[in-house]
């Protein structure tokens, strides 16, 4: 590869039960050494479900790193108890809203901030849903659900309460798709 960079040595310096960072050193393309800090991360799927109406179902909560209440659309990291990233939304799409979709697809696989993790979203577009049961949220997660107009998240991306890059890429999807039906 014309910019490959090989790992000379590898050190982790933390390993929590969301990421783990380590510190590499490589060599570069020009042959000289330089040194990068990663965060791993098990990787994550995001759920944009539709309801029959045409309007999105998201979630509101507390995101500490920002201090900061947002308007999010349902995710959560893949864990152990997952076969694969499908199952994974399926599962997140169930405890944080309490639906099934009988229509799930993949939209789009994508990297958040390559520049220092490997974290990978994997974006699901979730439909015919059916309320099946009350939430089952973990003991440290609180939110509550918004089924927004399309009209309605917008406004809130552009009042700041999406700020979020996977739901605003679930938007900018849905405003292709909206502009695709035209």
């Amino acid at each position: 590869m014309k910019f490959e960079e090989k790992t000379l040595s590898s050190k982790q310096i933390y390993k929590g039960n969301l990421t783990e960072y380590v510190v590499e050193s490589v060599e570069l393309p020009n042959g000289k050494v330089s040194t990068r800090e990663i965060v791993r991360h098990p990787g994550a799927v995001a759920v944009m479900p539709f309801t029959p109406d045409g309007k999105m179902i998201f979630v509101e909560q507390f995101r500490k790193p920002i201090e900061k209440t947002i308007i999010e659309i349902p995710a959560g990291k893949i864990d152990d108890t997952d076969s694969n990233p499908h199952e994974t939304g399926l599962r997140e799409l169930k405890e944080e809203t309490g639906y099934h979709a009988s229509v799930f697809e993949l939209v789009k696989t994508f990297y958040t901030t390559p520049g220092f993790t490997d974290e990978v979203i994997h974006l699901y577009r979730a439909s015919e849903l059916e309320k099946r049961e009350e939430l089952t949220l973990d003991e440290d997660e609180f939110l509550d659900i918004k089924v927004l107009t399309f009209e309605e998240a917008w406004k809130a991306y552009e009042d700041e309460q999406i700020v979020d890059a996977k739901t605003i890429m679930a938007l900018l999807y849905w405003k292709i798709e909206r502009l695709a039906a035209e």
